[in-house]
């Protein structure tokens, strides 16, 4: 059994993506690992150069910033990753630059794709998600959040990413048939050091909308505000080894009252419906389960 690592990156250090811990976290799971590395205002190129493995493979993009259109242009460079995969490859285990997985899961996920492997009607995996917000203290507690994506897909020259490279598709855009895995994906998108973050806001929903939009509504600021959140709750596990001395690193603080919980009045009627029937009423699910 083959599993090639895929991602994709760029400006890695101008936006503090923990991206040397995301791809360290699965790579004793990958035979080889494809990273499209995009032109960058930084040293990233060289940043991921320096990763001592040989199993990475490097690809030099040009991101298109011309593609604006929901997020487009992060589809557009995962495909390219992707593209780049060997044909003999027969799991392909995709994580983005702010995502981690706990090495305690690792075992499980090489069950599963040993399980799978000859199902051919089992088109990728599905994995839980943890998001953190502020710190590395808090996860999200809302709607907002979702709850669960494929990050493993079988190889196959028809799937593609789609939309903003949340998810993927198959052939003329059917959605993949997964099987569950329990596995969470650590997503660390919404913790950064805040200048950091308010940085990254305004140049990537550039990617979302046009100018005038983004003028609108990402004001001008020196420092990202974090208190302007529905609902969190505190992390009460234990992050993945590769993130420690990220942690460690931490040079801002961000505290938050759990007890606030900023629900909308519709958002109050489906938590209700779903802790009587277990059903999450609305929830964008860009996958069949089998």
């Amino acid at each position: 059994m083959k599993i090639t690592g895929f991602t994709f990156i760029r400006n890695a250090i101008k936006y503090d993506y923990p991206i040397l811990e995301s791809i360290q976290s699965i790579l004793p799971l990958c035979d080889e690992f494809v990273v499209a590395v995009g032109k960058s205002d930084d040293d990233t190129l060289q940043y991921i150069q320096a990763i001592p493995s040989d199993k990475i493979k490097i690809i030099e993009t040009v991101w298109d910033d011309s593609q604006r259109e929901s997020g487009r242009v992060l589809a557009l460079e995962t495909d390219k990753a992707y593209a780049a995969i060997a044909d003999d490859t027969d799991w392909a285990f995709y994580i983005q630059g702010d995502e981690v997985v706990h090495e305690k899961y690792l075992e499980n996920i090489r069950a599963a794709m040993e399980r799978w492997k000859d199902a051919t009607e089992v088109q990728g995996l599905l994995f839980n998600y943890r998001h953190f917000y502020g710190s590395y203290d808090y996860v999200g507690d809302s709607y907002r959040w979702y709850r669960k994506e494929v990050r493993v897909v079988r190889y196959h020259p028809k799937v593609y990413s789609y939309r903003d490279a949340q998810g993927f598709r198959w052939g003329e855009g059917q959605k993949l048939k997964v099987k569950p895995v329990n596995a969470y994906v650590y997503h660390y998108g919404w913790v950064k050091e805040p200048k950091a973050m308010q940085d990254k806001q305004q140049t990537f929903n550039k990617y979302w909308h046009d100018d005038a939009w983004v003028a609108e509504n990402v004001l001008p600021a020196e420092a990202f505000d974090y208190s302007n959140i529905d609902a969190l709750t505190l992390f009460e596990g234990e992050h993945p080894q590769v993130m420690k001395e990220r942690i460690r690193r931490k040079n801002w603080s961000f505290e938050h009252d759990i007890s606030i919980k900023r629900f909308t009045t519709k958002e109050k009627l489906k938590r209700m419906v779903e802790k009587w029937t277990g059903y999450r009423i609305g929830e964008y699910r860009n996958y069949r389960n089998i």
